[in-house]
């Protein structure tokens, strides 16, 4: 059985300093020229980072775009006219870092070629087409990544948008005032296409997200993208699932007609793709450095590529996922400027080395707020770790006494062997993020369940609960792990050898069960447990999970081979609308069993 958290290989290990030039560098006190290729979260942040630890390095930045550092995760909010300030959304100017940090920015000058022999690069004024040589004792690859188009026909028509840029968003909002679009289409339903999904909602347009898979937020497990389906649909967004992007056309009225693989046709006025992002590699290729099966640049942990004069961060790079160890390309903002700053100390002669990554994200669509961190069950699976078990459960995301408390629905992913946390995903109107942070951070410290469940968060009654949803993932896995209240997965009840036990109220009952259960109220357990057998496994259940633990905690004292189906009710909607989507290849607005009342 493979095991969790393996040191990084050699690619990874920390190697002493950084660049065999350094020692020279540091010794004979020569000037050093960094040459940075690439602005925004990465190059931008290393610049800054380098300057603040050698004064006297030169410093230069070449990025082909008309802007050195924006804000690129905001640029849909500026779609929506949430920013309404678009030089809100400019981190750096050139004129900032060169007054700051005494860093010389080229804008509009793209570096197209790198000769590693003489250390030189190949220098393309945009403006203009005049090329030069500039040399460099340390060069930054910061590239970036760029938007998949895929290769169908008029993909390239006039009202095709990708959202990476501040000149893409300007065209999207002058395109939407010029044709007073009122119908969207996005393709793909992850971060950006949700984000977009939204600001063009709060624009006024119907919107209608066309998805491959059979899910939105592609990361998530399909039980746990449920919620988020069913939000999006409420507010007005057409969601088709299990449905790509076919071809595109031009309509007879100037507006846009869409045709997806199934052959429905849909009219529109716009088209937004976000069906994802591939690494800028092309110059890194041309320079013969070496790339990783995931198609990124391949790094070791002071982000140095394959040749030791030359460095890479951001969204073009490999690195690794810190709970399974596999080559990981992870497009975030985050990873991106702690990686420049690693490689920025590594540049000025530190040793220092990036951890790896775990992929925590957090997205909001119309009120709803969308986080994880580390593996899901589905990444678990890929990569053949099987030694993992599920919790679910759905609290309050502050105690119930209180107004406006809103329920979390939460996963939380750990190892049964040795209680290693491994993952999690919550959805929910409050709260969410701030549970999923806890456990990116138990995640990078190699906790367990028992260090969730033990954790001393804040408390107060319109923030949380004294025990908080965390400490209650926490116990819930502990109780799993010493067999006080054993875990079942719901693809159990379907095993004709189990019984299955609803513990819930007769209202709750009536409003939906299963057709094979016995039904018998928590409260009149102790005096039933006669209809119960001894000889065959007993799957409880409640609407979320409390009641359920009770009584198997009621049977397992008296005998029964008891066993709590993790999440109630609740969990089993998700999970049962997550495989009807998996078996509707076009799925339809479908009924979905009732709420539980408690």
């Amino acid at each position: 059985m493979p095991s969790f958290f393996l040191e990084p290989g050699p690619a990874q290990k920390i190697r002493g300093l950084a660049n065999p030039n350094v020692s020279f560098w540091l010794s004979q006190g020569v000037k050093k020229r960094v040459i940075i290729v690439g602005g925004v979260a990465g190059g931008a942040s290393a610049a800054a980072r380098l300057r603040r630890l050698d004064e006297n390095a030169e410093i230069v930045i070449f990025e082909r775009g008309a802007f050195v550092s924006f804000a690129n995760c905001g640029l849909p909010y500026r779609v929506g006219d949430v920013i309404t300030d678009e030089r809100k959304l400019l981190v750096a100017t050139p004129e900032l870092l060169r007054d700051r940090f005494r860093i010389e920015v080229h804008t509009e000058h793209e570096v197209t070629a790198i000769d590693r022999i003489a250390r030189t690069v190949t220098v393309r004024n945009l403006s203009d087409g005049s090329e030069r040589q500039e040399t460099y004792d340390a060069l930054l690859l910061s590239p970036g990544a760029v938007p998949i188009r895929p290769p169908i026909p008029d993909i390239g028509l006039p009202g095709v948008f990708t959202v990476r840029s501040i000149p893409d968003v300007r065209q999207i909002r002058a395109w939407i005032d010029k044709h007073a679009a009122k119908r969207a289409v996005i393709v793909g339903g992850g971060f950006i296409g949700l984000e977009m999904a939204e600001n063009l909602r709060h624009r006024g347009l119907d919107v209608t997200v066309i998805e491959k898979l059979d899910q939105l937020m592609p990361p998530l497990d399909p039980e746990m993208a449920i919620p988020v389906r069913l939000h999006c649909e409420s507010h007005g967004v057409t969601v088709r699932l299990g449905d790509g992007l076919a071809s595109l056309a031009a309509a007879a009225n100037g507006g846009l007609t869409v045709r997806t693989d199934h052959n429905l046709e849909i009219a529109a006025d716009l088209v937004i793709l976000s069906i994802g992002v591939r690494p800028e590699t092309q110059l890194a290729k041309a320079a013969g450095l070496t790339i990783g099966p995931r198609g990124g640049i391949v790094v070791d942990s002071h982000m140095r590529t394959s040749d030791p004069s030359i460095w890479a961060v951001g969204d073009a790079v490999e690195t690794f996922d810190v709970v399974t160890t596999s080559p990981a390309l992870v497009p975030l903002a985050g990873p991106a400027n702690r990686q420049a700053r690693i490689a920025a100390a590594s540049i000025a002669g530190r040793s220092a080395g990036f951890r790896g990554v775990q992929g925590t994200a957090v997205c909001g669509v119309l009120g709803l707020t969308i986080a994880s961190t580390g593996a899901s069950e589905k990444s678990l699976r890929r990569a053949g770790l099987l030694d993992f078990q599920a919790v679910y459960l759905h609290p309050g995301h502050h105690v119930g006494y209180y107004p406006g408390a809103k329920p979390i629905h939460l996963k939380l992913l750990f190892r049964p062997s040795d209680g290693r946390v491994l993952g999690a995903q919550a959805v929910g109107k409050a709260g969410v993020e701030r549970r999923i942070d806890i456990v990116a951070m138990a995640i990078q410290m190699r906790a367990t369940v028992d260090d969730l469940a033990e954790a001393e968060l804040c408390y107060a009654p319109q923030y949380g609960a004294a025990k908080d949803p965390v400490n209650l993932a926490g116990m819930i896995a502990q109780n799993a792990r010493n067999q006080d209240s054993p875990l079942a997965g719901w693809s159990e009840i379907d095993d004709p050898g189990v019984l299955i036990l609803d513990v819930r109220e007769r209202s709750e009952w009536h409003a939906g069960h299963f057709e094979s259960a016995v039904h018998i109220p928590l409260g009149q357990l102790r005096d039933r447990l006669g209809e119960l057998p001894k000889d065959r496994p007993i799957l409880v259940h409640c609407a979320v999970g409390l009641r359920a633990h009770i009584a198997v905690r009621i049977l397992r004292q008296r005998g029964f081979d008891a066993r709590n189906l993790s999440g109630g009710w609740t969990t089993w909607r998700h999970v049962e609308a997550a495989a009807e989507s998996a078996r509707a290849y076009l799925p339809e607005p479908r009924a979905v069993p009732p709420e539980p009342t408690g």
